[in-house]
């Protein structure tokens, strides 16, 4: 591998093709930056009100492309309201993590092997957490978005 090659590789081990390049960003950089205002928002935004309320520094299309993609990986909902769409999170950031973390273990042949490796893992205060939270009912959720 040339020496420029594993210089970029560390400083972008996720191999995002446009990060690392002076002054732009990663996909999940600019995808984080546009969840975080629905988030922050009250209501569902049109893909103009996202472009607004980040700055405005990316162009509209970019903005809708990011949307749809976050769309299409099943972290927004969307609805038709006139001709565009008004676009809302499915779920705060813990039900989020909780949705990856459902995903990468669906992968997985040996899902067993994956938990106890998970479990084993974590630090003691953790694993006592998820113990407690395990055996109180109160705290099982129907539906965590996986």
């Amino acid at each position: 591998m040339r020496e420029d090659a594993r210089e970029t590789e560390a400083k972008n081990p996720a191999g995002d093709a446009d990060a690392g390049e002076p002054g732009r960003r990663g996909s999940g950089e600019l995808e984080a930056e546009v969840l975080g205002a629905l988030q922050r928002a009250d209501a569902p935004l049109t893909p103009g009100e996202v472009k607004d309320l980040i700055g405005g520094h990316l162009a509209y299309t970019t903005v809708v492309t990011i949307l749809s993609r976050l769309h299409a990986k099943g972290v927004l909902a969307r609805h038709k309201a006139g001709r565009a769409f008004r676009y809302a999170p499915v779920s705060d950031q813990p039900g989020l993590a909780a949705r990856r973390m459902a995903r990468v273990l669906d992968e997985e042949n040996d899902r067993a092997a994956v938990l106890a490796r998970f479990v084993s893992s974590l630090s003691e205060s953790d694993e006592d957490l998820l113990r407690r939270m395990l055996a109180d009912s109160s705290l099982a959720e129907p539906d965590l978005g996986g």
